[in-house]
């Protein structure tokens, strides 16, 4: 029996007036999600604030298909309710937030996300990232127009392709993989992994506890600059 703790923290940053970003962690049932607004102040806040929110309604479910049904069906919701309050309150303005959401159920795992908020798995040694970016310079190194190198300082690195809130049609992606005693996992919004490499984040990230590796990266994080809010959950996975 696979059994797991976890901790997060969130920041402005050193350059943002307010948080655009949201989180939520329900290790009880096995859930986490960050999500990362955009639009600005009343805006980008309020889109990740209503997901979060949405997404504490999930009740447990001892089945994966079932609950992974589930969060597609409250992330289909809030798009529309977002599409509407933008129309309705805000002049046709568009308000969205990014989403990525880890569900484990013993030995199994899923990844619902849309947007450029990322998972990772930190297992055997290496750190891989579970969810692939919606973003433009994702799409760019997919078709080797550039490197990952290149994409840190593109123009367009903050162009995302998809949200939730951004468009009539919301399509999330889904991974599922196995989950093992051993296993750290990391969701983080842009404004954590755009300020630490992957190096960085693998060589810091195992603790003794999630608290403790939370407390480091987050640390290093806004050491370097921190020029958006920086969001980060840590879930580490034991044997009972």
């Amino acid at each position: 029996m696979l059994t797991w703790t976890s901790a997060e923290a969130t920041d402005v940053g050193a350059k943002r007036k307010i948080n655009e970003d949201n989180m939520l962690s329900r290790p009880d049932i096995g859930l986490w999600v960050v999500a990362d607004g955009m639009g600005g102040h009343a805006a980008g806040d309020v889109a990740s604030q209503e997901l979060v929110k949405a997404m504490t309604q999930l009740k447990a479910s001892p089945d994966l298909a079932d609950f992974v049904d589930a969060i597609e069906d409250k992330l289909l919701a809030v798009n529309y309710q977002l599409r509407k309050h933008g129309q309705e309150a805000l002049g046709g303005r568009t308000l969205g937030t990014t989403v990525v959401s880890l569900f484990l159920l013993d030995t199994m795992g899923a990844c619902v996300w849309a947007g450029d908020s990322r998972a990772y798995l930190y297992r055997d040694g290496e750190l891989t990232r579970i969810s692939h970016d919606h973003s433009a310079v994702q799409e760019m190194i997919d078709a080797g127009m550039i490197t990952h190198e290149q994409a840190a300082y593109h123009p367009h690195r903050n162009v995302i392709t998809r949200a939730v809130g951004g468009s009539e049609s919301l399509y999330p992606d889904v991974r599922v993989f196995t989950v093992k005693a051993g296993d750290w996992y990391i969701l983080c919004s842009d404004g954590f992994y755009n300020e630490l490499n992957e190096d960085v984040i693998a060589a810091h990230l195992v603790q003794k506890t999630p608290q403790e590796s939370v407390a480091i990266l987050m640390e290093k994080a806004l050491a370097n600059g921190a020029l958006d809010n920086v969001t980060l959950i840590i879930i580490k996975v034991e044997e009972q």
